[in-house]
């Protein structure tokens, strides 16, 4: 990343998105306290959802979401597909992005910031290719311009492809427009799910030689 790009991340991207998370969390205060309630009721408990993931330059942190399935098990006491266990309830959190309001803590915390490549699980860490890994440049985000070009309706290599594009045209404007076009996104309940699964197929990594 450039000089300028990194003054960007430096001086106005990480206390934009320290302000804004805290405006967030306070103003969406009446959302914290009945959600928790109806997740309790509708899925049970835990309330909230915790996973480590790849933050920037490669150093693992834990995430924290609402929790959207429930903990549903077959006779051997092994969990049902994702499928099964996510509820009419947890696909309406999922179709609103209710589950990621918890993120809000990551940014205040520094792990993620507003805009940023998704993080991702730490066994996919091994399976990318140097152009790939490329996306640990930066804060990852709790949207991004994968996101808004598809969400988990497009391919793994389309997602990685459109996390390093953004990398290497970060700016203040740009972070923007990804913003602005993540809540018509929301409105509209875009690109939630891939063609094949509830959520996203699993990455197993790449093709022999790429």
């Amino acid at each position: 990343m450039d000089r300028k790009k990194g003054l960007y991340e430096k001086l106005i991207k990480r206390p934009q998105d320290f302000i804004l998370a805290l405006i967030g969390i306070i103003i969406l205060s009446p959302v914290w306290m009945v959600v928790p309630i109806l997740i309790r009721i509708k899925l049970g408990s835990p309330i909230i959802f915790k996973q480590i993931r790849i933050g920037l330059n490669e150093k693992a942190f834990e995430i924290v979401k609402f929790r959207t399935m429930t903990s549903w098990c077959d006779d051997k006491g092994e969990l049902l597909p994702d499928h099964i266990r996510l509820t009419k309830f947890g696909k309406l959190l999922r179709a609103t992005s209710i589950d990621e309001l918890p993120e809000l803590w990551n940014i205040i915390r520094g792990d993620m910031s507003f805009i940023g490549p998704r993080p991702l699980l730490v066994q996919y860490l091994p399976l990318y290719n140097d152009h790939q890994r490329r996306r640990h440049e930066v804060r990852p985000g709790l949207s991004g311009l994968a996101q808004i070009s598809g969400r988990n309706a497009i391919s793994w290599e389309d997602k990685f492809n459109l996390d390093v594009q953004y990398i290497d045209s970060i700016s203040f404007i740009g972070d923007w427009k990804i913003m602005i076009s993540t809540l018509k996104k929301v409105f509209i309940k875009e690109g939630i799910n891939s063609e094949t699964t509830a959520t996203m197929e699993p990455f197993k990594g790449n093709k022999k030689g790429e």
